[in-house]
């Protein structure tokens, strides 16, 4: 069984992923956080996101990055999100993550693209939303319990600029596939939208 879950950041996708991984006993992979590794690794090369040879460089970042905690930071996703526009870097990584989707026994990928592009075919997929408002208030609670000093109206507008370079790239836009289950997370709290979720799939399950 393939299970693809989609959504916007901060929409709580990460956390219903994991949480549906562990509850359907499914592989994990966190796609959103390869990316994290290629901007950040274009920022130890000193590079620029923005440029394509520069960004594609990036994509040679070593396995153990990924166990960097400095990739969940806000400055490393908005990386994130500047060098995944380009076409070479989204080809460079598209082979690690169909591999891992299509492995034995089926797997759970998160990202952005997953339902569209790396996984189609997938059994389940859930596209996972929250009002742009709502997300940037919860990144902002988020980082002022780990004693980070922050500026709500910078953090929403960061939100809104990463969805208009999410969703306005030419190349694997984020976008609800056609027979995604929408789940709006805005009004509910995390055990509900666990919940939630694990009703989605479960009732799509039976469908099939």
């Amino acid at each position: 069984m393939i299970i693809a879950v989609d959504g916007p950041t901060a929409s709580g996708k990460g956390t219903l992923a994991k949480a549906l991984a562990a509850h359907f006993g499914l592989p994990f992979l966190d796609t959103g956080l390869l990316y994290r590794a290629v901007g950040r690794q274009v920022q130890l090369n000193q590079g620029k996101p923005d440029d394509p040879a520069d960004a594609l460089a990036g994509c040679s970042f070593a396995d153990s990055l990924l166990n960097d905690t400095v990739l969940r930071s806000e400055e490393v996703g908005g990386l994130a999100s500047r060098v995944s526009i380009h076409p070479e870097v989204r080809a460079a990584l598209n082979k690690r993550q169909v591999e891992f989707a299509n492995q034995p026994g089926g797997a759970l990928l998160d990202g952005r693209d997953i339902g569209t592009v790396i996984a189609p075919h997938a059994d389940v997929k859930l596209f996972v939303t929250a009002p742009a408002e709502v997300r940037a208030r919860r990144r902002y609670d988020e980082m002022r319990r780990h004693g980070m000093s922050v500026d709500y109206p910078a953090i929403l507008a960061d939100i809104r600029a990463r969805d208009e370079r999410d969703m306005g790239r030419a190349d694997a836009p984020l976008k609800a596939a056609e027979d995604a289950l929408l789940l709006d997370t805005g009004d509910l709290t995390i055990g509900d939208a666990v919940q939630a979720a694990i009703a989605l799939v479960e009732s799509r399950l039976r469908t099939r």
